[in-house]
C-alpha cells in the first residue's frame, strides 16, 4: 500500500518536477550548512555546544531549528529565525500602521509589497544578530561571563575584519535560505520556510538516536527510561495528527436562487473551523522572540542577566514558553482569521448560519466559536512543546527532539502531504492511496 501510494506521486509529471526541484534545494541546504564562517575554529566551537547540550537551553533550541548550523558556525548560522522575527514585526505593525493595513487588503499587490518589506526587515535583523554573534564568539573562552567556565579560544584573530567578514556571511547566508524557501513555495511543494525548518529538525533525529544508545551501553540511562520516553513520543505523534485534523464545523443553510432562468435549490453545508487554527507558527514566533536576549544581550549588559535567568532554570524557560505560545495562537489566529469578512461572504452568497441574523450577529457567533477554540488549541500547543520535555527531564534521558521540534515535523508533513492529495485529486480524481485507499482526514467541503 505504501509503495503504491508513492507510485501515484510519480505518475504525473509536473508533481514529480515539483517534488524533485524540493529535494534538490533541500539537498543545497543541507551541504551550505557545513561552510565554516571565516575565523572560526569549528573544534573549539563544536567542544562549546556538547557542553551547552548537556545543560539544555536557548543554545540547544536554536542550534535544533538550525539543522546543526550554529554547532558547526556555518554561514547558515542564523538559520530563518530572522525571517521568522521579520514577519512578526510587520504583522505587528500591520495592526497599529494604517498604510500596512490597506495593503493587507489590495490582494496580491499589497502582499507582495509586505513581502518586500520583510525581506528588507530579513536583512536588517541579520545584520544586527550578525554583529551580536560575532561579538559573542570572540568572547568564547576570553571571558567566562555566561559560558560556564569554557575556556577554548573560539576565535584565534579577533579583529574588525573578523566582525565584517562574520557579518557578510551570516546575513548572506539567510538571505539565500529565504530565496531557497521562496523558490520551493513557487515551484516546488509545502511551504518554503516551514520545510527548511523541518530538514534542519529532521538531520537531527539520527544523532539524538545515536546519543540514546550510546547512554544506554555506557548505563547512563536504562534501557526502560528509553523505551518509556519512545512510547511516550509515539503517543504525542497520534494525538498531534488526531487534533491537527480536528475541527468545528458550523452548520451553513443556503436559500433558493435565480442564477439566469434557473431555479436552484437551497442547500445545507457547514464551515469547517480547525481546532488549531494557527498551526505551527505560535512555537516559531515565541522560540524567535526568546532569542532576543541572547542577541541583544552583547550591547546592553542588563540582558545578560535576563538571558542567564531564562536558561537557569527550566521551569521559567518552560513557563514564558507556554505564554508566548499561547498569546502568539490568539494573535495570529486574529490576524489570519477575519470573522466579518466571513460573515459578509456568507450573507453576500443567500446563506445563514440557523438560528443567527446574517451579519453582526454572525460574526459574533463566529468570533465567539474561534475564541473557545483558539483556547483549547492554545492548551494543546504549549502541552505538546512542553510536556515532552519535562518527561524527558523526570526520566533522565536528553533527547533534543522535544515537543517542539515534534509539532514543527508533523504538522509540515500533514500539510505537505495534503497538499500532495490535493495534486493528484485535481489531477485523476485518486488521492494519494489511490482509488480505493482511504482519503486523508480533513480534506471537506468548505462553504464558499
Amino acid at each position: 500500500m505504501a509503495l503504491n501510494a508513492f507510485a501515484n506521486v510519480f505518475r504525473i509529471a509536473e508533481l514529480r518536477s515539483r517534488l524533485i526541484y524540493t529535494l534538490m534545494l533541500l539537498a543545497v541546504y543541507r551541504i551550505g550548512i557545513f561552510i565554516n564562517t571565516p575565523g572560526v575554529d569549528r573544534a573549539a566551537m563544536n567542544a562549546f555546544m556538547d557542553a551547552q547540550r548537556q545543560s539544555g537551553g536557548l543554545f540547544s533550541l536554536f542550534n535544533l531549528f538550525s539543522g546543526g548550523a550554529l554547532e558547526q558556525m556555518s554561514i547558515f548560522g542564523l538559520g530563518i529565525m530572522p525571517y521568522v522575527s521579520a514577519s512578526i514585526i510587520i504583522q505587528l505593525l500591520a495592526v497599529v500602521v494604517p498604510s500596512l493595513e490597506r495593503l493587507q487588503k489590495e490582494g496580491a499587490g499589497g502582499r507582495q509589497k509586505i513581502n518586500q518589506y520583510t525581506r528588507y526587515g530579513t536583512i536588517a535583523l541579520s545584520i544586527v544578530q550578525g554583529i551580536g554573534i560575532s561579538r559573542w564568539l570572540a568572547s568564547l573562552g576570553r571571558t567566562d561571563a555566561g559560558q560556564a567556565g569554557f575556556n577554548q579560544v573560539v576565535v584565534p584573530n579577533d579583529n574588525a575584519w573578523f566582525t565584517f567578514m562574520t557579518v557578510v556571511s551570516l546575513t548572506a547566508g539567510t538571505a539565500f535560505i529565504m530565496w531557497l524557501g521562496e523558490r520551493i513555495t513557487e515551484r516546488g511543494i509545502g511551504n518554503g520556510i516551514s520545510l527548511i525548518i523541518f530538514a534542519g529538525i529532521v538531520s537531527g533525529l539520527l544523532p539524538s538516536g545515536k546519543s540514546l544508545l550510546d547512554m544506554v551501553q555506557q548505563e547512563i540511562v536504562s534501557m526502560a527510561a528509553v523505551a518509556a520516553l519512545l512510547v511516550f513520543m509515539i503517543v504525542v505523534v497520534g494525538v498531534v495528527v488526531y487534533v491537527e485534523r480536528g475541527m468545528r464545523r458550523i452548520p451553513v443553510q443556503y436559500a433558493k436562487r435565480m442564477a439566469g432562468r434557473r431555479m436552484f435549490a437551497g442547500q445545507a453545508t457547514y464551515f469547517p473551523m480547525k481546532v488549531n487554527t494557527s498551526g505551527v507558527i505560535p512555537p516559531i514566533f515565541a522560540g524567535a522572540l526568546l532569542s532576543f536576549p541572547a542577541t541583544l544581550g552583547t550591547w546592553f549588559p542588563f540582558l545578560q542577566g535576563v538571558q542567564r535567568s531564562i536558561e537557569s532554570s527550566p521551569w521559567v524557560y518552560n513557563g514564558i514558553f507556554v505564554l508566548l505560545i499561547v498569546f502568539f495562537s490568539y494573535f495570529y489566529t486574529a490576524l489570519t482569521f477575519r470573522p466579518d469578512d466571513v460573515a459578509d461572504n456568507i450573507k453576500k452568497q443567500g446563506g445563514y448560519i440557523p438560528g443567527i441574523r446574517p451579519g453582526r450577529q454572525t460574526a459574533d457567533f463566529i468570533e465567539g466559536v474561534l475564541n473557545r477554540i483558539t483556547f483549547g488549541g492554545a492548551l494543546y500547543l504549549a502541552a505538546i512543546c512542553v510536556i515532552p520535555s519535562i518527561i524527558s527531564n523526570m526520566l533522565g534521558v536528553t533527547f533534543t527532539f522535544g515537543g517542539t521540534a515534534l509539532l514543527i515535523v508533523v504538522g509540515v508533513a500533514l500539510d505537505t502531504v495534503q497538499q500532495i492529495e490535493g495534486h493528484l485529486i485535481s489531477r485523476n480524481y485518486e488521492g494519494f492511496a489511490g482509488p480505493r485507499g482511504p482519503r486523508i482526514r480533513g480534506r471537506v467541503r468548505v462553504a464558499a
